[in-house]
């Protein structure tokens, strides 16, 4: 495919998506402007990422450290990362993105305060991750660790607490799912008042998500196509 198709290919599934946002917020009585679309560009090119910045998008989202790295460096732009956090991948992700999705571990909070220090001038914005289904497996906290969490980053120096995320577990219904996280974030923000933002919902369910208060939505495949089997 030519870049001159695949720009509009881009700029035909970004409408597509932006119209099924501005649908499901004036459904729920919201404002368009209150939802920021993160296109998530893991496994596809920087030239995706190029284009998408072109018509108009500002924020990426990766879940591997070094594509967030080599494209942040290329494409001026909100980066943020959703993926599993390592401990010793704190501080490369601490000096490409500006917000952080996935933390769900008490003991990253002083090392994410740490690496940011040493980026004069930075913040992160931090999502705490929030499970479901209470499988240790599985990313995510909640109850007293949920609350840990919201402590810890309101007492770090470098570290802005945003809100939560989610992402529901496979068989989950997601208007049940959504409908459970809006309710623990409402609980949430009776201790920690600036947690206002929740992000949640990706390609497949992100209009339940908007109805029940996402602020950021993380979407791929519906703008970008189909990744490859392998990646």
């Amino acid at each position: 495919m030519s870049e001159i198709d695949r720009k509009a290919e881009l700029s035909h599934s970004l409408e597509a998506v932006r119209a099924r946002i501005l649908s499901a917020t004036s459904r729920a009585s919201r404002n368009f402007e209150e939802v920021t679309l993160v296109a998530v560009t893991k496994t596809y090119p920087v030239s995706d990422v190029e284009f998408l910045a072109q018509l108009g998008v500002k924020d990426f989202g990766e879940n591997r450290t070094a594509e967030g790295q080599e494209k942040s460096a290329l494409v001026p732009a909100q980066w943020h990362y959703q993926g599993q956090i390592q401990s010793n991948k704190i501080a490369a992700i601490s000096s490409w993105a500006q917000t952080v999705h996935s933390l769900d571990d008490l003991t990253h909070v002083a090392k994410f305060d740490r690496a940011v220090g040493e980026n004069p001038g930075k913040r992160l914005n931090v999502f705490i991750q929030v499970s479901l289904d209470g499988d240790t497996s599985r990313a995510g906290v909640r109850g007293d660790e949920l609350l840990a969490l919201g402590q810890a980053l309101t007492s770090s120096q470098n570290l802005d607490l945003r809100g939560l995320m989610v992402v529901p577990p496979v068989q989950a219904e997601p208007d049940r799912a959504f409908a459970e996280v809006a309710g623990i974030a409402e609980i949430f923000r009776r201790d920690f008042p600036m947690a206002q933002s929740l992000s949640a919902g990706m390609s497949g369910d992100f209009e339940s998500a908007i109805a029940h208060g996402a602020t950021h939505i993380r979407v791929g495949s519906q703008i970008l196509g189909p990744r490859a089997t392998h990646a």
